[in-house]
């Protein structure tokens, strides 16, 4: 018998979103270590809102759905409450009812916003770590770095020139950030005045909008004496020699290896020395004991005053050797025992975890301004990262 293409909607509805989620779905088992980390993190939530007030959105229920937009690929606020307005899966795993309606975009950016006082998303991190269940599962002798770049929130046309003061050298710049929206007109002008330039190019650069024309041949920027108008605090990076610069800052990741998980990420301003400066603060925590721990690296790691350093704190650098036209600051003392080959190889798993921070968890181009703000989503994603692997880890048999 045919059914019939009813479309009345019924006046009562009597659904039980734990059953409409099937017993083997993988955020069940995500949910539960989820509770358990947020359990932990009571009193640092309690330290960061009034005791009087209006209401505002739990931070328990603010972090289930932001981990819901890493694990989805959820690309603004906006998307993530149309999807909880409709989609009975997330109203399940955030912890809302089936008649609450979903929050304002906008009261969930700024409630977002909040928990950067409390550095809740390392805090999140360790939380998961901590875990019995957990913790038997990560190594407290062998450890992996690396960074990778994380591109800002703006673009080329934002770098002008620094303001200067009186008495300054040009050259050199204030150190301040330019003024928002300082030199269009000049770049106008210098563009309408470049010899060999058609007609049609000048009168476009003259034209007033939000993006201009520019042609950027020939100038010389660099971090001394420009800024980005738009995130003072990215800084241009070239990834090689023959690359172009962009905006960007630069994330860090300390692994574990014996079943790759991220035991704590940060992010800092991009230059040439940030990843050795952030790979010595990560370790050292974990250095604190008398039994000496290895750390595995690539060749950009390979500098002496590094390698130094990590041996007087008992760390032993297993670091790719880099003889490009130099001699390396690795010798036979370290690359004649097995372990060395070891880390060398297990090491590249960290990459696993940038790739899925950077194309899943879409922190490939951060679609925030300012160090805190993105530092603060690249950790949360590292955090994302570890819960996705961890249900088959546990149950795996030891």
């Amino acid at each position: 018998m045919r059914g019939g293409d009813n479309r009345t909607s019924e006046l009562f509805s009597y659904v039980d979103l734990e059953v409409r989620v099937r017993r083997d779905h993988p955020l069940r088992r995500m949910r539960a270590i989820v509770n358990e980390a947020l359990s932990a993190l009571e009193r640092d939530f309690a330290a960061l809102y009034s005791p009087i007030g209006r209401p505002s959105i739990p931070p328990e229920k603010l972090l289930r759905a932001m981990l819901l937009q890493a694990f989805y690929s959820i690309r603004s606020e906006r998307l993530l409450m149309e999807r909880l307005e409709y989609d009975l899966l997330f109203r399940w795993f955030v912890g809302i009812g089936v008649d609450d309606v979903a929050w304002d975009h906008s009261v969930f950016s700024k409630n977002r916003d909040r928990l950067l006082e409390g550095e809740i998303a390392a805090k999140f991190l360790a939380a998961v770590l901590a875990q019995p269940k957990v913790k038997k599962l990560l190594s407290t002798d062998h450890f992996s770095v690396d960074g990778t770049l994380i591109e800002a929130w703006a673009s080329m046309k934002s770098v002008k020139p620094k303001s200067l003061s009186s008495g300054e050298d040009p050259g050199k710049g204030s150190g301040e950030p330019p003024v928002q929206g300082g030199g269009r007109n000049q770049e106008a002008g210098s563009a309408a005045a470049r010899p060999g330039r058609n007609q049609e190019a000048g009168s476009a650069a003259a034209r007033p909008g939000r993006n201009q024309e520019a042609d950027f041949h020939g100038q010389k920027r660099g971090n001394e004496t420009h800024a980005s108008t738009t995130d003072p605090e990215a800084r241009l990076y070239r990834k090689g020699q023959g690359k172009e610069a962009k905006l960007c800052f630069m994330g860090h990741g300390l692994m574990e290896n014996r079943h790759g998980l991220l035991v704590d990420a940060c992010l800092t301003q991009a230059d040439g020395h940030a990843e050795r400066v952030a790979a010595l603060h990560m370790i050292e925590p974990r250095a604190d004991r008398p039994r000496a721990i290895t750390l595995g690296a690539d060749k950009a790691y390979d500098a002496e005053d590094f390698v130094n350093e990590l041996r007087s704190m008992t760390v032993t650098p297993h670091v790719a050797q880099n003889t490009s036209g130099r001699s390396s600051a690795i010798d036979r003392r370290t690359t004649r025992h097995g372990g060395y080959a070891v880390s060398q190889r297990i090491r590249k798993r960290i990459e696993e975890a940038f790739g899925w921070i950077k194309t899943v968890a879409g922190q490939a181009k951060t679609k925030l301004r300012g160090r805190d703000r993105v530092g603060w989503a690249f950790t949360f994603a590292a955090a994302a990262y570890n819960l996705v692997r961890l249900p088959k880890l546990i149950a795996a048999p030891a």
